[in-house]
């Protein structure tokens, strides 16, 4: 695997990111969370299955806002595991392309930043606070390859739960030895992480990022 070269390219980008999105990461004010509009687009692009996921996602949100964090934790986690991993070169013709959580509905496939960036907004959406929950780039040992999963921290000092479309089980970061934190982030922090706690925060203010930053732009654009 191009480990060196992936891993090189993700710590790199810890050095230019910006997080400027406060305005972007606010809870959305769409309901339901996949609007009519990108229903339509989703069954026109896609198919129906692509309409019915959507629609499944938004039932998930309503029956399980109301719910405790762990409940919601499991339950986002189930459901976008259930998609197939499939690398960004087949799927899209690039070597790094960060879906939307739409573009993941309609693929119905992406690869591990995919995965993550659909539960990251999922949960902030079903009321999780933004602050408790980092995308966080690891070393997967056992692959061998870099990978992205999400951290959930019930409070800033606390061991986190990992969310992975790896092992699909919600575990704390302590249990997984098959994994190496190099980095973590979400839309207002980045961390250089040396154990399994956030570590060594960078300035969010000397940083600027590409891909987030894009990213956060089509998802405001595309409801979500």
């Amino acid at each position: 695997m191009l480990l060196g070269r992936r891993l090189t390219k993700c710590i790199s980008a810890a050095g230019i990111l910006l997080f400027s999105i406060s305005a972007l990461t606010e809870q959305s004010q769409y309901i339901p969370f996949i609007d009519k509009e990108s229903l339509d687009r989703l069954e026109a692009s896609h198919g129906r299955s692509a309409r019915y996921r959507g629609e499944a996602l938004n039932r998930l949100i309503e029956n399980y806002r109301g719910s405790d964090v762990t409940t919601k934790l499991i339950e986002v986690n189930r459901f976008f595991n259930q998609f197939s991993y499939l690398e960004d070169a087949i799927l899209w013709g690039e070597n790094d392309y960060w879906q939307t959580p739409v573009e993941f509905l309609g693929k119905n496939s992406g690869d591990c930043e995919d995965y993550v960036i659909a539960k990251y907004f999922t949960l902030i959406e079903m009321g999780v606070d933004e602050k408790q929950l980092y995308l966080t780039y690891v070393k997967a040992v056992k692959e061998n390859a870099a990978h992205m999963v999400l951290s959930y921290y019930e409070t800033p000092g606390s061991v986190p739960l990992i969310l992975d479309n790896y092992n699909k089980k919600i575990l704390e970061a302590t249990i997984r030895k098959d994994l190496m934190p190099v980095y973590s982030f979400n839309g207002s922090s980045l961390f250089l992480s040396g154990s399994v706690g956030l570590g060594r925060a960078l300035p969010t203010d000397k940083v600027k990022n590409s891909k987030w930053t894009k990213l956060l732009e089509r998802v405001k654009r595309a409801k979500p």
